[in-house]
């Protein structure tokens, strides 16, 4: 499983809301079953459907396998 708080914390150089969805989706690709929102992303261009779009591409970055 993969913590959004992780992924963050992992990657201090990610600095917006599209730098961390790549993340999401290379997460997917590298094997993660799930992810887990326990935080909400701090970022200035973070959307409000935030949690929709990073379920979104997390689900589409594990069919492109």
């Amino acid at each position: 499983m993969a913590n959004l708080s992780d992924l963050i914390i992992q990657h201090p150089d990610v600095v917006s809301f599209d730098e961390l969805k790549k993340l999401v989706i290379k997460a997917a690709q590298d094997g993660e079953i799930f992810l887990h929102f326990d935080v909400k992303p701090d970022f200035r261009d973070t959307p409000r459907d935030w949690s929709m779009k990073l379920e979104a591409a997390f689900y589409w970055g594990q069919e492109k396998k």
